[in-house]
Order: C-alpha cells, then structure tokens, then sequence
C-alpha cells in the first residue's frame, strides 16, 4: 500500500493528512504527525474523506465533458475539443458584441491556489474585465476588509502556536468546535496546560464551543458592534487602555473614544440584550489578561456591516496594545481550505495579485508588467450578489462556474435560479455532477478533486502546504488551472490575440503556475520569494512572509507595531452599532440563525456522499426554543413552514436549548438535493455590506408556522457490500435518481443512514400522494414484484406498505399513508438485524420493535459509532467519562465529540 502527503479539503485549518492507496483507488487517509497545523488529528469530516472517494462515489462524479446544442435540450458527451472551442467561440462572441463586462467567472476558496491564478489571469489579464469572484465572498470577504481598513493589509498577524500563550481567548461568531474542530482540539489542549486560561465565546446560540466558555454573552444576533464599543467604554473608564502603544503605533483614537463615551454598559446591555455586568467582566478579561487573542469567522462576517464588525473588535486589540506579541491579536479563522491562498493571488473582483490595490496606478501596472498586458481594468468587477443580479438583468450574458455550487450556497435561491435560467452560456467546471447547479450547465467541465490534484493551499494562520495527488483522475477530467489555460489560449485565437494567449499561458505544470505567482510577491507583505515546491517537499509547510534568504516563515506579523499604511500606524475605526438588514416584526417575528452541523460541510457535495456523517443530525432540522414551540402548539418532530420575505421551506423542528426566545436556527448546508425547494438560503437576504460586498447569511428575519399534509411517506433502501468492497444498489446513483422526485413534495428529505452497508432514507409528506410516484419509487427500490415482496393494502384510508427481505435481511421499504415504524425499520436496515423475528410485523403500525429492543438514537461519536442512549445509561449508571472513553474508545479520536461527552454527563447529574 502506497502512501502520499497531501492536506484535508475543508475548513481552513489546512490540517496534513496521509493518503493511503492501492491500485488507483483511495483505501484510507490519517492526519500527518509532521504537520503543524494538526500534527496527526482530523475531525470526523478529515477522517472520512477516502470514504468520499469510494468506488459508489463515481456514480456521482463529472467524468466527461457535456455539451447540450440548446437549453431545453439534455447534455451529451462531446470531446475536450469542441467542449472548449465551444466555450471559446461563445465567450468571444460575447465579449465581441457586448464587451468584456458581459462575461463573468465564479470560483471557489476549495481551488488551488495555482487553479485561482490561472483564473485570475484569464479574466483580468487575457479578458480585461474583473467580473472574477468566488464563494470567499460568502465567507472571508469582511475578514478581509476588515484587516486592511484596520491594519493596512489582509495579513492575520496571529499562528495557531498563539493558542498556547494566550490568558484570555475570545471566541466570536464562531462554533469553532463544529466548524474548526482541530483548532478547538489545540484551544482545550492549551487550557489542559494553563488551567488559568480564560475562554469567552460571543455567539447568540448556546453552542458546543459556548459549553466549553468561562463566560459565555448570548447577544442578540447582529450586535456585536455595540457589545465591542461598550467594552471599549469599559476600559476608558477603568483606565485599561494601553496608551503608549496607540500613542505610538495607531491613529484615529479621538474619533472613537467621543464615538464609544455614548455606549455604556447599560445601554449596551439593552441592545444586546445581555447582563449589564457580564459586559464589564467580557471588558475586564480582555484588557487586563497579559495577553489576549480572538477568533472569530461568519458569524462577524456575514453581516451587512461585517467589516465594522472585524473593525470593531480589531479596535479593542488596538486600545489595549493586545496585538503583536506571542498569545495576543485578532485572528480570523477562514472557512475554506484556500480562502487564504485565492485571496493572496486577488481571486476577488477587487483585488490585485499579491495584496495590490485595483484603485492604485502603480500597483495595476505592475500587475499588467507581470502578465505582459497593456493594462488590467480599474473597474471593480461584480461581486458575488452583484454578478447574479446582473445575469439575471441581461448585463452578463455567460459566466463560468468552478468548484462552487451557487443554486445551494448563495442567499436569496430564487434570485440566483432565475439568473442562472435567463443566462445566454453556462459553464460548470466541477468534479460532482450532482450539484444543483449542474442542472443549469450548458456546457459541464470534468474537473479533478481531492486525492487527484497538485498545487499548494494556504491556511488560516498563513501557513502554505503542498498538495499532492494520490491517484490518477476519474474519466477525462482535468486539473483546474489546465482547463482555464487550454481554454484562455483557444479564446485568445478567436479574440485577435493568439500569441499574447500563448505566451501567457505556456504552463506545463502547476509549478510553473506558482512559480510565476511566487515571483508577483517579490516586495510585498507576502513576500515568499525564498520559497519553492522543493523547499515545501524537504521541509514541510511554511508561514508567510518568507521572503528570498529568510531561514523560516514569521509566527506572527507586527511585532514592531508598524503597520503597511502610509503612516505606518494602525487605524481605530469609529464603527456605529447598525440593525441587520431585516429586522423581527409582527409578520416575520423570530430571528432566524445559521451555521454548520459537526459532520457535513458547505453544500454537502462532498460530506453527503458519507452515509455515516449523517448519524449526528440525520436531517434538515429548525432548532427552536421550547417556549416559542408551545406558543405554536408544537412538538419534536412536527412539521414547520419557515418563511422569509423571499420564499419557504418545509422542515422538521427540534426543541433546542441552544436558542434564546424569539429566535430559532438552521443549518446551511440543505440545498435542493436534500430537501424540497431550493433549500434554507431560500430565506437568507440579497443584502450585502458596502465595503466587502459580503451577504448577511447569518440572519434572516421569519414566520414559523405547523405545516400540515394527510399524506405520509418514508422509503427506504440498504445496500450490501459485495467481495471486492463495491455496494449495490450502488446509494449514490439511487439517491441521484430520487432526486426527481424531491419537487413533488412540499415537505420532503433525501439522506443516508448507517455505515458500510448505507441505507438510502426518502421521506416526504403532501395532501396527495400520486400513484404513479410510488409506482416509480417502487421499481427504484426493487419493490415492484408481488411475488418477491410484502405488502399491505387499506385503500379506504389511503394506506399503501411494501417491504422487500433478501435471505434474513430487510432490504428495502415503502410505507405510504401511514409510517409510525420507520425509526425502528430503519435503525434496522443499518444495524443489519435478523428480519426473522420481526417479519410479521414489518408493515404493522408499530413505533417500537415487538422483539423489545428500542432504536439507538443519535450516533455522538461517529469515530467509534457510539449512540446517544448507550453513553446515557453509562453516565446514569455511574461510569466517569474516562471510564466511558477506555471502554468504548468515543471521544478518543478525533475528539469532535467530547464537548458533547461532557454536557450529556452534566445533564445525567442533574
């Protein structure tokens, strides 16, 4: 067994992770001991990926290109030839007819960082407009704002080593223990070794990072700015501020003192809706701990004033000289696994290469130097919101999607379906053929994934580490960057610039990409000209800045307290507390928040194909305080219509103690595939913040109300695992089928379940449940022979029941009009139990098994698969929880659990 280094392809902790593999296929993946991002841990997302890459998964994968001649006709398979002279002569055209604006590019912070150069490149060099942007929009961009309006440049000053040294850590609008679980593993590891260590988590949801906090401010959503301006009143008034160091090292002090007198405590307190003296302690433990780091992700970005928000918190480390030294700063945590690297290279509409500035002369002349062009635009290009606006109004008239699945991530769904059906030219680069945007492609790109490709990322904390591919590609699919520079050279021909194109994009090799990206960097704060795919092979990952003779990367940036302004000094930002972009009324009256589950991860393209990551939380769920529920006269498990300004989804509700009164939440990762509609970002607002140009995802303002249908269904599928470890039915071309079916239903959910043996779940509920669709599901399920099955038949009360068992095994299930045992039949299926005892009664009314034994619940520790109702009755039994953990090994892994462990341990105590 072969094995290759190469790094994760989630969050942006960048972890290293070892693949293992033998005769082309990925058999297995473990987290790289030497990486010092991780140094050997992966999160139960990292833990899984070979599973992502299993034979079953193929039925998934883009393999060829596609071509349709028009749009109501299917894709076909065409060649790389006239798939990309196509493309070629359809943009030329374009940009012929109506100018280069008219054309635009859509990427993704999961490209490599030599994919987003060649694109850059492409657009705003070959092109000539900067219509490039990706979904980093969605996620960094007020990150990124923030840094610069602050500190001058988009450079997290921070290294994760800073863990470890920090006496106080600030954790806001971040669930870092779901979101960034190998990083929250270093936190609980540094406060194991400095029990003193302060934690303070800023979220408005009681989250499993929240659990963990010394002091945990449950502020309203969107109130972060006046929670931070009256810490900062806090501190002037006790006298906390360090003044010699913004004397010295910053500007714009005045403005915001006269700004912040105004927010005490308690009007604060008001706003926010918190303790008046939680306020004062937060205050306290920020400006007096010897040193003091934040973290911080969506929940400050995704706001129509996330930069403000970035500003607002940058400010207290400024006031209180919490910057610059080992432990103390504020440091981003990117969502993506290279957020960091697009944003260096300028992969957003209105960024330079390296750090330029799109608004400096002199800086786009060195860039168009660099490329060997007359000139790049100085025009801003469309952002994220504003490029799907404008397809949709005709001003872009093609536009090329990679990596990114906007019919599922981007706010405002029908916005963004009806963009994409009155574009003239679709192009879809992707490695899933699934996604929901694919539906939209005119023209469908194979594209290399995970375990396939070469290039280099950079994380969170600067640290730039090699990628390299494990196996050969699927198919005819291709890398990223060899795509966008085979079809720059082809629309250079066609554009009058046949030998610019060929000069420009001569690229053989990724390392020819990212040495000329390396050299864009000479001077700059980036600077990483003394690095080299050599050096990262001999000597692992490196930090930036690493310019040409350094010995090593810089753990941390301002430690001299000069700033890249022209002044050399930091700025105080004056940032005013503002209202989200829709507010709680008496139409829309809760709050409603978003963010990601423990086991799956942005659209689930990837993490959806693991039948085991949906053990945790199985389905599309709206977590709901009790007392909004018994307002409404609602259960666990009743059905609920969320509606927005924009549109509704039909979702299950979960009572949840994570949530205040007046505000609910939803996870964002339930797109089309998942659910019926377009998915939960159907309710989220266009509303982008002027500076960063990002939406508010967090937050949007909704209705809840009981949605009722008389007509029930659950449909269920388990596949066995044959000799050479392929699955039939194979789960994914099955569940790819069903998904026709998912716009019957108002209310509908298509998962996995299980572990080897996945079980396909299709659950639905209408007022009328079409014979023709369970005709149709029957012969997808293998139920439509009356001699090989089960069935059960009340016409009267519109009952319809069919089951399927193979040998001992129950196979397959169709309950309609009545569906009270599909827990049990389920649980079942995945545990693979004897149908022996239970067969007559597999079709009865029954919420229990008659043979007594009762479903596991939810699986807390998917490492192990270890259930929620065994670690109960250990807890309630008396057993520690180091018992628990040497006994059944959870919490012991990847230790994604483990804050879970604990708050079931504190429940059974009570």
């Amino acid at each position: 067994m072969a094995q290759t280094k190469s790094t994760c392809c989630y969050c942006g902790v960048g972890c290293g992770v070892i693949i293992e593999h033998e005769a082309g296929r990925i058999t297995g993946v473990r987290g790289d001991p030497d990486h010092p991002a991780n140094f050997g841990r992966l999160c139960t997302k990292g833990s899984t990926l070979h599973l992502s890459a299993a034979p079953d998964t193929l039925a998934n994968r883009a393999l060829y290109p596609e071509l349709r001649p028009h749009r109501d006709a299917p894709r076909a398979r065409v060649s790389w030839d006239e798939a990309l002279d196509t493309a070629a002569q359809r943009f030329a055209q374009i940009i012929t007819e109506h100018g280069p604006d008219a054309v635009a590019v859509y990427g993704a912070g999961q490209l490599l960082t030599e994919d987003y150069y060649v694109f850059n490149k492409l657009v705003k060099g070959l092109i000539g407009t900067n219509n490039l942007d990706t979904n980093s929009r969605l996620c960094m961009s007020s990150a990124v704002a923030g840094y610069k309006l602050s500190l001058g440049s988009d450079a997290p000053p921070c290294s994760y080593t800073d863990f470890q040294h920090a006496d106080s850590i600030f954790i806001s609008g971040s669930n870092a223990a779901f979101a960034h679980p190998i990083a929250f593993r270093r936190i609980e590891d540094a406060r194991k070794a400095k029990p003193e260590q302060k934690l303070v988590v800023i979220d408005p949801r009681r989250t499993d990072t929240a659990e963990a906090a010394d002091l945990h401010l449950a502020l309203l959503p969107g109130t972060d700015i006046a929670l931070y301006n009256a810490m900062l009143h806090v501190m002037l008034w006790e006298g906390w501020v360090n003044r010699d160091y913004i004397e010295a090292h910053t500007e714009g002090f005045d403005a915001l003192k006269r700004l912040v007198r105004e927010y005490s405590p308690a009007m604060a307190a008001s706003i926010c809706g918190l303790n008046k003296a939680d306020i004062e302690e937060a205050a306290r433990l920020f400006a007096t701990a010897p040193a003091t780091l934040s973290l911080y992700c969506q929940g400050l970005n995704q706001y129509s004033f996330g930069t403000h928000n970035n500003s607002a918190l940058i400010n207290l480390h400024l006031a209180t000289g919490q910057i610059g030294r080992p432990g103390a700063g504020p440091f981003s945590l990117t969502g993506q696994p290279n957020a960091m690297g697009g944003r260096e290279v300028g992969g957003l509409s209105n960024l330079l290469s390296a750090h330029r500035d799109m608004a400096n002369p002199a800086h786009r002349a060195e860039v168009a130097a660099l490329w060997g062009v007359d000139a790049v635009p100085d025009k801003p290009g469309k952002s994220a919101v504003e490029l799907f606006q404008a397809l949709k109004s005709g001003e872009v008239k093609a536009v090329w999607i990679a990596c990114t699945n906007p019919a599922q991530s981007m706010p405002d769904q029908p916005l963004i379906h009806e963009a994409l059906r009155q574009a003239e030219f679709v192009i879809v680069q992707e490695a899933f053929a699934h996604t929901e945007t694919c539906v939209y492609a005119d023209l469908l790109l194979p594209a290399t994934t995970w375990g396939e490709k070469e290039g280099s990322v950079t994380n969170s904390d600067r640290t730039i580490s090699r990628v390299r591919p494990a196996v050969a590609a699927p198919g005819e699919a291709r890398n990223d960057w060899a795509i966008a520079a085979d079809f720059a050279r082809r629309l250079g021909a066609r554009l009058g610039k046949a030998e610019l194109a060929e000069r420009m994009f001569a690229y053989t090799t990724p390392e020819e990409v990212w040495n000329e990206h390396r050299e864009s960097t000479r001077g700059r704060d980036l600077d990483i000209t003394g690095l080299s795919y050599a050096l990262l092979e001999s000597d692992g990952p490196q930090q930036w800045p690493f310019p040409t003779g350094a010995a090593q990367g810089r753990v941390r940036l301002y430690e001299d307290g000069v700033y890249p302004t022209p002044s050399g000094k930091a700025r105080f930002v004056a940032t005013e507390y503002k209202i989200t972009a829709e507010s709680p009324n008496a139409r829309y009256p809760l709050h409603l928040n978003t963010g990601r589950l423990r086991d799956q991860w942005h659209g689930m393209s990837r993490t959806g194909q693991v039948a085991r990551l949906y053990s945790h939380e199985s389905e599309p769920l709206l977590h709901m305080h009790k007392a909004d529920m018994e307002r409404r006269q609602l259960a666990d498990g009743d059905l609920v219509r969320v509606k927005s300004k924009r549109g509704s989804v039909v979702l299950k509700v979960l009572e949840s103690g994570t949530v205040r009164p007046g505000q609910c939440f939803v996870p964002m990762h339930w797109g089309g595939n998942t659910m019926g509609g377009e998915g939960v970002n159907t309710l989220l607002p266009a509303a982008f913040d002027p500076y960063s140009k990002q939406p508010e995802l967090k937050h949007a303002a909704v209705q809840v109300e009981k949605f009722k249908a008389s007509q029930s269904l659950v449909a269920l599928r388990r596949s066995e695992t044959d000799a050479d470890g392929n699955l039939h039915p194979n789960p994914q071309a099955l569940m790819q089928r069903l998904r026709q079916w998912l716009p019957q239903f108002e209310y509908a959910s298509l998962t996995l379940a299980g572990r080897n043996n996945p079980v396909v779940v299709l659950k639905a509920q209408a007022n009328e449940m079409p014979a023709e669709v369970l005709e149709a599901l029957d012969r997808e399920l293998a139920l439509d022979d009356p001699t090989r099955v089960l069935s059960y038949q009340d016409s009267r009360r519109s009952v319809a029941k069919r089951a399927l068992v193979e040998g001992d095994s129950l196979s397959a299930v169709r309950l309609a009009g009545e569906t009270r045992a599909a827990e049990w039949l389920t649980d079942m299926m995945v545990q693979g139990h004897s149908a022996a005892a239970v067969r007559p009664w597999l079709l009865a009314p029954l919420t229990q098994p008659p043979a007594g034994q009762s479903a596991r619940g939810k699986v807390i520790c998917n490492c192990f698969d270890i259930a929620e109702d065994t670690i109960r009755a250990a807890f309630q039994s008396g057993e520690s929880l180091e018992l628990l953990q040497a006994r059944t090994k959870c919490g012991t892994n990847c230790g994604s659990c483990v804050p879970e462990l604990k708050r079931i341990q504190g429940s059974c105590k009570n």
